[in-house]
C-alpha cells in the first residue's frame, strides 16, 4: 500500500474507534471506516491525485477529501488530534485487543475505570468488571482470552506491514550517493510472517557512515531518534515499528548480510562447519584463523562466503536450520517458486458478494499482470455478513461470469466459481447439483473455528471427499496475530488431498498466510499441491500475492509444486483431474 494511504487508513479508522467509544455519531463512524477502507484500496496514492477532484474517488466525500488535504499539507488531522487528547494514551491499546469492540471499550473505560492493558489486566484479576452492563462471566472470559493470546503475540508486526516500509527505506537508501548497496535483513528477508523491527545493512565506506546516518534520521516518518552512533542508528516510524540501520564496510557487506538475516540457529551451523575447515565467521567476514592477525578470505558477497566454505548460496527463506547447509553441500537445494512463475488467480470476490468490484475490473486488473487465467469464487450462502449468495443468486452469477468470459475471450480466460463455506459437520453450502456447475470450487472454513483438533480433522476430510471440490482454502481459518483457528491433523488432511488430488491453499493475505509455513512443508512431504491465492476483495489485494510466495518458498516449494504456475494447457488438465 502506498505510504500516505496506509497513514491516513490507519487514522481514520482510529478515529472511527475514538468516535464510536466517546459515543459519537455513527454516520460519522461509518463515514470515517468507510474512509478508511477506501484508501487502504486505492492502486496509486492519495497525493498523486487532483486535490480538487478527490469526490471524485467513490466513497471520499468532501468532509473526507477536506482532511486528506489536510493531512497532505501538515501531516496531521487535528479533528484526529482532537479525538486522542479525548481519551487515555492507554485506551488505543485496549481497542487494539481482538474481539473487543469500541463499545465495550467505552464501558470498560467508563464504568469499569480501565485505562490501559495494565488496568484491565488488573481488573479482569480481581473480578471488578463482573458487574458492568453486558459484562457477564463469559464475556470477560473472553476478553481475558484475548487479551493473553494479544500478548503471547507480543509486539510483532505481520509481513505485510513491515515490507513495504522496509522497501521504501532501501530504495530511499540506494538513492543516497554515498550508498553502494543496502538491502533489508533478519526474520523480514526470511519471509517469516510476524517481525519485531527491521534490519536495514547499507554497504558504504567507512568516512561516509556519519552523513548516511544524518540524511537517514531525516527521512520522512521517522519519529523519534533511539540511538544514533557511527556505524548503527535505530529510529522509530510513524507506525511504530523501530528500524535500525547498519552501515557496514564493502569488504564485509555480505558476512554481515548472512550475519544479519540469520536465522541464529543457521548461523550457528555455518560457523560451526567453518571451524571445521579452520575458519572463524563473523559479520565482518570468513577469516583464516582465530588470531587477531587472521586474514579475511571471504566477505564482499554472500555467494562468496557460502562458496569458501563448499556450500551452494542458501536462498534467505530457507535458513531455519531445516536441513538446508546439508543439501547445499551436495548441491540438492529446491529451486524455489518465485513471484514471476505465478500464471493464474483461483481465489477473488466481487461485488456479487463482499468484493469491491465488478467481474470486468477484477478480470482485466488481473489480465494486466499477465495472467491467463482467473477464478472468480464469490462466498457461499451462509457467509450472511459477506453477502454470500443464495442458489438462484449464484446461477445468476456464473451466468454473469460466463457473459464476461465470451467478451474478454483472448484477453483472459474467466472460471466460474465459488468460496463455498464448509459447516462445521464437514458438509459444503450447496448440495452438489449446484457444485457441479462449477468450474472451480474453494472449500473454506469460517465458523465454528474453535471446534478441538480431532473434530477439525473430520470436518476438513469430509469435504474432502466431495467430487466437486478442488482447493481446501485458508484451512485452519486462522489470522496473523489475532486469531489462532482450528488446530486439525495437517498431515492427515494434506495426505487425504494429495490422494484426491486437489491442492491445498497458501492464503496470500498476510492477515491469513494460511496455510502458514510449516504446514505447507507438512503439505509437501505429503505429496500435496499448493495453490497461492489472494483472495482479493479488491485492486491492492492482488499486490499480497509476494506474501503467499514468500510463505511458500519457506517451506520449500518449487515451481512444480503450485498449480497457479502452470501453463492454460496443464491446468486444465489439472482442474479436470480434480473431478474424476
Amino acid at each position: 500500500m502506498a505510504e500516505h494511504n496506509r497513514q491516513l487508513a490507519r487514522i481514520f479508522d482510529q478515529m472511527a474507534q475514538l468516535v464510536e467509544v466517546l459515543g459519537g455519531n455513527r454516520f460519522r463512524v461509518g463515514a470515517f471506516e468507510k474512509a478508511s477502507r477506501v484508501l487502504g484500496e486505492l492502486p496509486n496514492d492519495i497525493s498523486q491525485y487532483d486535490r480538487t477532484r478527490l469526490t471524485d474517488i467513490d466513497g471520499i466525500g468532501q468532509g473526507t477529501a477536506d482532511r486528506i488535504v489536510e493531512f497532505l499539507d501538515t501531516g496531521q488531522i487535528d479533528e484526529h488530534q482532537k479525538l486522542l487528547a479525548d481519551v487515555p494514551a492507554g485506551l488505543l491499546d485496549v481497542l487494539a485487543i481482538p474481539g473487543v469492540g469500541p463499545k465495550s471499550v467505552a464501558t470498560l473505560w467508563r464504568q469499569g475505570g480501565v485505562t490501559d492493558l495494565a488496568s484491565l489486566k488488573q481488573k479482569l484479576e480481581t473480578g471488578e468488571l463482573e458487574d458492568l452492563p453486558r459484562m457477564g462471566k463469559k464475556t470477560l472470559d473472553n476478553i481475558n482470552a484475548s487479551l493473553a493470546f494479544a500478548q503471547a503475540a507480543g509486539a510483532r508486526r505481520r509481513i505485510g506491514e513491515a515490507l513495504p516500509l522496509a522497501r521504501w527505506f532501501v530504495d530511499k537508501l540506494r538513492g543516497l550517493k554515498q550508498v553502494n548497496d543496502a538491502a533489508y535483513a533478519g526474520s523480514l528477508r526470511r519471509g517469516c510472517e510476524t517481525i519485531g523491527d527491521i534490519d536495514l545493512i547499507v554497504c558504504a565506506d567507512a568516512g561516509d557512515a556519519r552523513n548516511i546516518s544524518d540524511l537517514f534520521v531525516a527521512f520522512d516518518g521517522v519519529t523519534d531518534v533511539l540511538l544514533k552512533g557511527q556505524t548503527k542508528t535505530s529510529v522509530r516510524t510513524e507506525p511504530g515499528l523501530q528500524v535500525d540501520l547498519r552501515i557496514i564496510e564493502p569488504a564485509a557487506y555480505g558476512a554481515a548480510l548472512i550475519y544479519f538475516t540469520g536465522s541464529k540457529a543457521h548461523n550457528i551451523r555455518l560457523r560451526e562447519r567453518a571451524i571445521a575447515q579452520g575458519y572463524k565467521l563473523s559479520e565482518y567476514g570468513l577469516f583464516n584463523g582465530e588470531a587477531d592477525g587472521a586474514k579475511r578470505v571471504a566477505g564482499e558477497t554472500e555467494r562468496e562466503v557460502y562458496d569458501k566454505l563448499g556450500l551452494a548460496w542458501i536462498e534467505p527463506e530457507l535458513r531455519e536450520d531445516h536441513g538446508e547447509i546439508a543439501l547445499a553441500a551436495k548441491g540438492t537445494l529446491p529451486a524455489l517458486v518465485e513471484l514471476k512463475h505465478i500464471q493464474s488467480e483461483l481465489h477473488t470476490h466481487t461485488t456479487a458478494s463482499d468484493g469491491h468490484w465488478s467481474i470486468r475490473e477484477l478480470a482485466l486488473a488481473v489480465a494486466d499482470r499477465g495472467f491467463h487465467t482467473l477464478a472468480v469464487t464469490d462466498h457461499s450462502r451462509s457467509q450472511v455478513q459477506a453477502n454470500g449468495l443464495t442458489a438462484s443468486r449464484l446461477e445468476e452469477h456464473v451466468a454473469a461470469v460466463r457473459e464476461a468470459a465470451a467478451e474478454l475471450d483472448g484477453r483472459i480466460r474467466l472460471l466460474a466459481g465459488a468460496e463455498v463455506d464448509i459447516l462445521s459437520d464437514g458438509k459444503l453450502d450447496y448440495p452438489d447439483s449446484v457444485l457441479a456447475t462449477l468450474d472451480v470450487v474453494v472449500a473454506s472454513p469460517h465458523a465454528a473455528l474453535s471446534q478441538e483438533p480431532a473434530k477439525a480433522t473430520r470436518r476438513l476430510l469430509k469435504a474432502i471427499e466431495n467430487r466437486y471440490v478442488t482447493i481446501l482454502g485458508h484451512p485452519t481459518g486462522r489470522l496473523v496475530n489475532r486469531r489462532e483457528g482450528l488446530h486439525p491433523d495437517i498431515k492427515q488432511v494434506a495426505a487425504a488431498a494429495a490422494q484426491r488430488g486437489i491442492a491445498v491453499e497458501v492464503n496470500a493475505n498476510h492477515h491469513r498466510l494460511d496455510l502458514r509455513d510449516v504446514h505447507a512443508r507438512v503439505a509437501l512431504e505429503a505429496g500435496c499441491k499448493l495453490a497461492i491465492n489472494t483472495d482479493a476483495h479488491g485492486h491492492a489485494d492482488l499486490d499480497q500475492l509476494v506474501y503467499g510466495v514468500l510463505t511458500a518458498r519457506r517451506a520449500g516449494a518449487t515451481r512444480q509444486d503450485v498449480v497457479n504456475t502452470f501453463n492454460k494447457a496443464a491446468l486444465t488438465k489439472w482442474l479436470k483431474s480434480t473431478r474424476k
